[in-house]
């Protein structure tokens, strides 16, 4: 069955399934095909998908890597295709199965594991099914659960939202109830005791079992094997490409991942014995079934392939024929699916990048040793190649605050010292402005758009005036090429838009000359503008522009191509033929991301002696999109143009230090493997503050760039919006004993009193929470196996609360009569710790300005003045939450005090509330 659908939410456990995609790459076209087998698959049907993706192979002219991908096993890349999640179904409707019939609704739990792509698995629905290191998701008929194990991971958690939404949507229209239960925090009056409830009330969770789809293969280093006559042999030696012969197939084994290498020449039955010997080899080395296998073709290696190898000189891949991609645009054509540049002969429209908003300041310093030196306002935009230059551009998006874009050019002459001084100073700079600039390193020759148009005109000179260059040139007896006022030089005009239309002094004779171009010829007082009989109209005016930027006020000599005169050719040392050739332009490709991790050990070189190995991995994000920026992770983004390191908020500092390391350390894998340029731009991009041209890759919305908080936190705050709060715990540790205890208590008070003072009415609980229910919650949650430590935390916890216990006691003797009743006391403990949340995430203790009578009720509205809520008062309130002073302020007096209604005020960005309540004395 082939398919090319990127929506498909569901796979049936029989069925296997061929997605064919064709992702373009400088102007050639890759294929991948996967063919996916359910776990009821046969044998025989499983062979037979196998050898029909070899077939379908040959169809696309062979060049396309081919995945096998087993049921629960699933590749990241495949997975990606199928946002948020693949739901397998039992049966097939392949022959011999039944095909899958929709059932009347039944309450279904699953395991969901994966940070980017997401692995969701359906466990018995059973109580011994939930561990404390996973994530599960409870869907019953009329709400969906999320259950956090005490030590999952917080990304899996947000992924796991993303499903719980897909799953509302597709199988509850929209209409269901979304809880989360955090374990270890057991809350009788919220989602909690309702969930336990459901599995016939709460017993300790049991650890969690290893089972054969949690062993994960260890990467192990990468030996060869050759195939010949369907036999698999050793081969000797350092990895090379030149160890690969094209008219043979070989074996890879990188431990998680098998590649079965094919010679360009083989024949396409060599190429299923290649296959047939990989699965043989596979299963007499007892790997674990989530070991990959992969095939791929001479000359379409991937990054994960190449990687493996001491050397892997970079060449151009063969072409495919023409009759296969009129057969796979053909058959995709039947099945209504376009297939992007397939066809030849498109013509290319030149389009403007996003650029960043005009109107801005721009700051220009040229090193000169350790120091910056201003570049004076009317020669911003000359940028001479024996020097470094920081350039620092001020400007305003949208409504937002001052956004920064800081740059080091290097020119190509320049000096080491200069260079890394440069990147010194810019740092600096940075962390003055706290980190909120993109920070760049460019150049000379690659300057990105968005640099290019801040400047108008830029004229690249040849020289330097720093200090370092000039003692460089006369170290090494070295003649100074410095433009001058009053030397002859050659400037090339290039480009035809505000984001390329950069000037370049060239060598000063005539085969320098190009008909596509326009040129400069500076002579001494003179200056003739030279236009090519192929240039444009906007070359034409920006020859115009840069002669006015270098001779101000001086009259302009025009020479068309053919009509040049002899004083003209005298200054370029005579009339010599030149090329009328276009520049060709450079190769655009597909932007990929990555993540990378560091894995550091210790081993033994000779004993005693040890010896520290870093293995640098670099992994990619497939069909990535703005949730893949987690805040916890450093990426990198490889347009091939240029590369950004982006940064999230909650990132280690050391970490967000090293940012420009991890770059360059991509930059130099991706030029030895992928032919990327060592002089690429390099950006790195911190959360929050991306700009323009880094969003453009991304559909993106602002919205969850600047939620605060970690991953989970801000995609609850997305999906349930803000007032909707979560705790998270980030260390593993179970901090709820406090929360928990007194949650209980105050469960057993509502479930089992009777009196008519009681407040819990029927109408406060949540559906389905009766006052059975209550108490298997409340009972659940005393008998939490954290139970012989609560005691001990709750003596801490009032030793270190003994003054606030002791206002809280005063303040209760003065306004009402003690009540010395247990029931009483119990009620009155859970004051003592954090308010439990109720089903949207409100606090259903106490809330800012407002007082409770004896019997827990909620009186009349109480605020105070703002004399006695300013921090610096002299007369200061007490017992109130002083992290939310302002709450306290009457309507009348929150507007005047800061500016906006309270509703619009806690709409505001968090940082814009920090600032206004800073000024006010509230923070």
């Amino acid at each position: 069955m082939v398919n090319s659908t990127r929506a498909i939410p569901t796979l049936s456990c029989s069925d296997r399934i061929n997605l064919q995609t064709s992702p373009g790459k400088g102007g050639a076209y890759y294929y991948d095909i996967h063919f996916w087998l359910g776990k009821d698959t046969s044998q025989d049907e499983a062979g037979t998908a196998a050898i029909k993706t070899v077939e379908l192979d040959a169809v696309l002219g062979g060049r396309a890597v081919q995945h096998r991908e087993l049921q629960g096993h699933e590749s990241d890349k495949f997975l990606s295709y199928f946002k948020p999640c693949i739901i397998p179904l039992e049966g097939g409707v392949a022959s011999g199965f039944k095909k899958p019939e929709e059932e009347e609704f039944e309450t279904r739990l699953y395991i969901c594991k994966g940070k980017r792509v997401v692995k969701l698995k359906q466990v018995p629905f059973s109580r011994s099914s939930l561990n404390h290191d996973d994530v599960f998701i409870l869907d019953t008929k009329d709400k969906i659960f999320q259950f956090n194990g005490e030590n999952s991971n917080i990304q899996e958690r947000a992924k796991a939202l993303e499903v719980i939404q897909f799953l509302k949507e597709k199988y509850h229209e929209g209409k269901c109830d979304v809880a989360i239960v955090d374990d270890g925090k057991l809350h009788a009056e919220s989602d909690s005791g309702e969930f336990w409830v459901i599995f016939g009330g709460f017993a300790p969770i049991s650890k969690k079992v290893a089972s054969e789809d949690d062993v994960i293969p260890e990467k192990t280093a990468a030996k060869l094997y050759s195939i010949v006559d369907g036999e698999v042999k050793g081969v000797d030696g350092e990895l090379s490409k030149s160890s690969l012969e094209n008219n043979k197939c070989y074996i890879l084994d990188c431990g998680a991942e098998i590649f079965v290498w094919v010679g360009r020449v083989t024949q396409v039955e060599d190429r299923k014995a290649a296959i047939q010997a990989a699965e043989e080899f596979v299963a007499s080395e007892n790997r674990p079934k989530s070991t990959r296998v992969t095939r791929l073709i001479q000359g379409y290696e991937t990054h994960s392939f190449k990687s493996n190898f001491d050397s892997w000189p970079s060449g151009s891949a063969p072409s495919a024929p023409e009759e296969g991609r009129g057969k796979v645009a053909a058959l995709l054509k039947q099945q209504g699916v376009g297939l992007k540049g397939v066809a030849k002969g498109a013509p290319v429209i030149e389009e403007v990048p996003p650029l960043l908003e005009g109107g801005g300041k721009i700051e220009v310093w040229r090193i000169n040793g350790s120091a910056k030196t201003p570049v004076p306002q009317e020669d911003i935009g000359k940028f001479y190649s024996g020097d470094c230059y920081i350039v620092l551009y001020t400007y305003h998006s949208n409504e937002k605050k001052e956004d920064y874009y800081l740059c080091c050019w290097i020119g190509k002459d320049s000096i080491e010292e200069d260079q890394k001084m440069a990147t010194r100073l810019a740092t600096t700079m940075s962390n003055s402005l706290k980190g909120r600039p993109v920070q760049g390193r460019i150049f000379q020759g690659k300057e990105p758009p968005q640099f290019v148009a801040i400047f108008q005109p830029m004229v690249v000179l040849k020289g330097g005036i720093s200090s370092g260059y000039k003692n460089y040139i006369a170290d090494k007896g070295l003649n100074d090429e410095t433009y001058t006022a009053d030397c002859v030089a050659l400037i090339q005009i290039s480009g035809t838009s505000v984001h390329n239309n950069k000037a370049v002094q060239v060598d000063a004779v005539a085969t320098s000359l190009n008909s596509n171009e326009c040129f400069l010829l500076q002579s001494g007082s003179s200056i003739f503008s030279w236009h090519g009989n192929q240039s444009t109209f906007e070359q034409q005016q920006l020859a115009v522009k840069v002669a006015e930027f270098l001779k101000p006020g001086v009259a302009t000599k025009h020479a068309k191509e053919g009509t040049e005169s002899s004083t003209f050719w005298f200054a370029l040392g005579g009339k010599q033929s030149y090329t009328s050739k276009k520049v060709a332009q450079d190769i655009v490709r597909d932007p990929h991301l990555f993540t990378f991790s560091l894995n550091k050990g210790v081993g033994y070189l000779v004993a005693p002696i040890l010896w520290t190995y870093v293995i640098w991995q670099v992994e990619e994000i497939y069909n990535f999109s703005q949730d893949d920026l987690l805040t916890e992770d450093v990426l990198i983004l490889d347009t091939h143009a240029e590369v950004f390191v982006w940064v999230g908020q909650s990132v280690d500092p050391k970490e967000k230090q090293s940012a420009f390391e991890i770059g360059q350390k991509y930059i130099e894998m991706a030029a030895s493997l992928d032919g990327l340029s060592p002089f690429v731009p390099l950006y790195k991009v911190t959360e929050g503050n991306e700009p323009c041209f880094f969003t453009t890759f991304f559909s993106w919305e602002p919205a969850k760039a600047i939620a605060q908080g970690n991953s989970f936190q801000k995609k609850v705050m997305l999906l349930f919006g803000a007032g909707h709060t979560v705790e998270d715990k980030t260390n593993g540790t179970n901090q709820g004993g406090p929360t928990q205890r007194a949650s209980a208590l105050a469960a057993l008070n509502s479930a089992f009193t009777s009196s008519p003072g009681t407040k819990a009415s029927a109408a406060s609980r949540p559906s389905g929470m009766n006052q059975g229910s209550q108490r298997a919650a409340a009972v659940a949650a005393l008998s939490q196996p954290v139970v012989s430590t609560l005691y001990a935390r709750l003596r801490e916890y009032l030793q270190s609360q003994i003054s606030f216990v002791l206002a809280a006691v005063t303040k209760n003797e003065d306004d009402a009569e003690v009540d010395d009743s247990k029931e009483a006391y119990e009620v009155k403990e859970t004051r003592i710790f954090e308010p439990v949340s109720d089903r949207n995430g409100e606090e259903s203790g106490p809330k800012p300005g407002a007082e409770e009578d004896e019997n827990g009720s909620e009186s009349s509205q109480t605020t105070f003045s703002y004399e006695q809520l300013k921090a610096k008062s002299d007369n200061p309130v007490t017992g109130i939450d002083f992290k939310r002073r302002e709450a306290y302020l009457s309507d009348e007096e929150f507007v005047a005090v800061l500016g906006f209604p309270k509703d619009a005020f806690y709409k505001l960005p968090k940082w814009k509330q920090d600032m206004h309540k800073k000024k006010a004395d509230l923070f």
